[in-house]
């Protein structure tokens, strides 16, 4: 959670930040861009609507400099708009992409709605590379992903490409797992209008209303407004989420300009405790004791606003231009305005901590405190495009600009309400710069492919914990590979890239600041033809200085990360599509992955020992998905869904206690599309059955040690402990969607 990764800095530390401007300034300077651009748009002569071939190549030209194409030796898969639209009933984009190869989701509701989190091939959000049209969504500081920011986007997706490995060259955080890519929703030639609403357990529902206005003199106008909510799984852990998505689209000739205006704001009940009391999860797994406290008579209760709150805006101008047959150009201006704020209830403070005032001799009282994250986030990104028949050459880039601002402030004491007061400030400024040249040249049956990358990073911050720094990282990133058609079915590649990384801002608190480097060596296999489709895929992945997860969490339930010196991930990845017989069709997929430190070091017991080869921690030995979809008469879709992820070791001792234990889930979607055409033109019928065998698992935990000389005095004793977070049993959900 962004909010939660504010440290408390010194109450004197210099701010050195531009986002000191406030909110008002900030909402004038949006509107007045984006009247400006409307203003831009509309000054155009007005002519018929250019070819539609041609405005879907230049909507492509938004993602083409962060996207591989199917002659591109690098691991992905695509996902449409289409095949997420079944699903699509209230739960979050990680839940959406379970299925995929290499992925494994967890929810801290239980549900699915609310913080929801994906890894892949064993790295965790902070590793993914996530971008939205190419441009950066990774928070800059954290560089985690949060998509509880950004309310039913998947309702405004036109496609999803996920990248595994290094990839492709990108922009922002260095792709340590996989690179994201969505792209949003194109032009719609014909005006239409849509009325979506889904409800089912748990309390869950989401409204969505969707428009289009068609293209009219060049113009078109498209957007969304969502409503989501949910109790949860997990007790108290509710989420209201609202969303919003506005799309102009201005296109005359060989030239498109795109105006989108998305973002949202979330309130969500935390539940990041876990369970550690084995009669808890196996008698009362929905406990939660987030927000827990002992009142002045002994009883326990439970702040009822122990919650997350969030509020987060984009803005993006694209302008594409088709110059010839050869030439494209994508020039992108992009602005996030974000801010929120967390709010805890906290026993037996010690007011002097918060800079306040001890109250008639009382020097600690039960007060209640707010984490605040005030950033803004600008840039722009481009690409320039060379492509014929047997040459793509590529010239991009992008210039980004983060300001992000920390402080905390008490709302409330037993004793008194304080007048305003920041009990810390501190700030993290980012500069991230980086240009890449990429060239793809096929020679008959053999497509040659280059990349090179420079990525500048310039970062400054301040914290109570680590004072002040000022770092500047230099990266070179060169990927180069070639694919080979063997005959019209059959297709080999090979590929090897490197990624260099940065510290995020909790390494640097937690002494973890060297710089991460990513070897990555791919050999692959495509086969396709009318009834079957196979991609297999061996990887190895070599790190220096790689954050691992050590499976503890800090004071406000982040991860905490490690420098591993020497470290390695090798593996198999088959996916495929298999319809051999009308009406069936099989989607399975495996992952099977040896995941290592490398004389990984240790101390236990008071005695530091090298523990040499250990597994790396949420690192699954094997993942595997399967979707199985009858269609029985024409517009019905039954799809049985299964995801099998293998045991984990929640840390990087191989620690029996780290154990998080193998599960396997199935869940059940159902779809009718019944056309009418009368008006309303169609209504989808979606039903979604979660867990359908009611199976009791967690999919997510965390492992702590700590040392201990209390048993026999002199005598260092290791103690180890772990938690879990259990996910919700069978559950429903059911929507439909008009059309007209």
């Amino acid at each position: 959670m962004e909010i939660l990764l504010s440290t408390i800095s010194s109450p004197t530390a210099q701010v050195n930040f531009l986002g000191e401007k406030n909110i008002e300034y900030r909402i004038k300077t949006v509107v007045f861009s984006i009247f400006f651009s409307l203003s831009s748009m509309f000054s155009f002569s007005q002519e018929k609507p250019a070819d539609t071939t041609k405005v879907n190549q230049l909507d492509e030209v938004l993602v083409s400099g962060v996207r591989a194409g199917k002659k591109n030796p690098v691991t992905f898969t695509n996902v449409t708009k289409d095949e997420i639209a079944p699903r699509n009933l209230g739960q979050d984009i990680p839940v959406l992409l379970n299925y995929l190869p290499s992925v494994v989701t967890t929810t801290d509701a239980g549900n699915g709605v609310g913080y929801t989190y994906m890894r892949v091939r064993g790295a965790d959000g902070s590793r993914i590379n996530v971008t939205l049209n190419g441009i950066p969504f990774n928070d800059s500081e954290s560089q985690g992903t949060y998509f509880v920011d950004l309310p039913d986007f998947a309702s405004s997706l036109e496609s999803i490409q996920l990248q595994r490995g290094v990839g492709t060259s990108t922009n922002g955080a260095g792709a340590f797992g996989a690179s994201l890519n969505m792209q949003t929703k194109s032009f719609q030639e014909k005006a239409y209008a849509e009325i979506s609403n889904s409800g089912g357990s748990f309390g869950t529902r989401k409204h969505t209303l969707a428009f289009g206005t068609g293209l009219h003199d060049n113009l078109e106008i498209n957007g969304r407004i969502s409503q989501i909510a949910s109790d949860g799984y997990i007790d108290r852990a509710f989420t209201k989420m609202f969303g919003y998505f506005f799309n102009i689209n201005y296109i005359k000739k060989s030239t498109s300009l795109k105006f989108l205006a998305f973002g949202g704001s979330e309130k969500t009940y935390q539940a990041w405790n876990g369970l550690e009391d084995p009669y808890l999860l196996e008698h009362d797994p929905t406990f939660n004791s987030v927000g827990m406290y002992t009142d002045e008579n002994g009883n326990t209760k439970f702040y009822d606003n122990e919650t997350d709150n969030y509020w987060q805006h984009h803005f993006q101008l694209h302008w594409s231009e088709k110059w010839s047959e050869k030439w494209t150009s994508n020039v992108a201006l992009h602005y996030t305005l974000g801010k929120g704020y967390y709010e805890q209830y906290r026993e037996d403070a010690t007011l002097a901590d918060y800079n306040l005032p001890n109250f008639e001799g009382n020097s600690t009282a039960d007060l209640v405190r707010q984490k605040w994250l005030d950033n803004d986030f600008f840039g722009t990104t481009f690409s320039l495009n060379y492509k014929t028949n047997k040459t793509d050459i590529l010239f991009g880039g992008a210039a980004n600009r983060y300001l992000g601002k920390h402080f905390g402030t008490v709302k409330w004491t037993q004793f008194y309400v304080p007048a305003s007061n920041h009990y810390y400030d501190n700030y993290g400024n980012k500069d991230d710069v980086n240009f890449y040249a990429k060239a793809s040249q096929t020679f008959g049956k053999v497509n040659f492919f280059a990349d090179m990358q420079c990525r500048m990073v310039f970062y400054q911050a301040t914290s109570e914990v680590f004072g002040s720094i000022d770092d500047t990282f230099r990266f070179f990133n060169p990927k180069v590979g070639a694919n080979y058609q063997l005959n019209s079915k059959n297709a080999i590649y090979a590929y090897a890239g490197i990624a260099n990384k940065e510290p995020r801002r909790d390494d640097y608190e937690n002494g973890s600041i060297k710089p991460e480097r990513l070897f990555d060596y791919e050999l692959g296999w495509k086969y396709k033809s009318e009834k079957l489709t196979v991609n297999t895929n061996a990887f190895y992945m070599q790190y220096k200085n790689q954050l691992v997860m050590t499976g503890a969490l800090n004071d406000v339930g982040s991860p905490i990360f490690t420098n591993s010196g020497h470290s390695f991930r090798y593996g198999l990845e088959v996916e495929s599509v298999i319809k051999l017989i009308n009406k069936l069709t099989f989607q399975p997929n495996i992952t099977l992955s040896q995941n290592k430190n490398k004389d990984f070091y240790f101390q236990r017991d008071g005695v530091l020992q090298n523990l040499g080869n250990t597994n790396i921690a949420f690192s699954p030995d094997i993942i595997f998905g399967n979707a199985t979809t009858y269609s029985p008469i024409k517009n019905l879709n039954i799809t049985f869904l299964n995801k099998f992820v293998g045991k984990q070791f929640m840390g990087n001792i191989d620690s029996q206690k780290s154990i998080l234990k193998a599960y396997n889930v199935h869940d059940l979607s159902v779809t009718y599309l019944w056309n009418i055409n009368k008006g309303l033109k169609s209504i989808l019928f979606s039903g979604l059955i979660n867990n359908i065998f009611d199976y009791r698992y967690e999919s997510n935990g965390y492992f702590y040690t700590y040392d201990d000389d209390f048993t026999t005095p002199g005598v260092i004793t290791t103690i180890e402990g772990a938690g879990y977070y259990p996910q919700a049993g069978i559950n429903f959900l059911a929507g439909a969607t008009l059309k007209f």
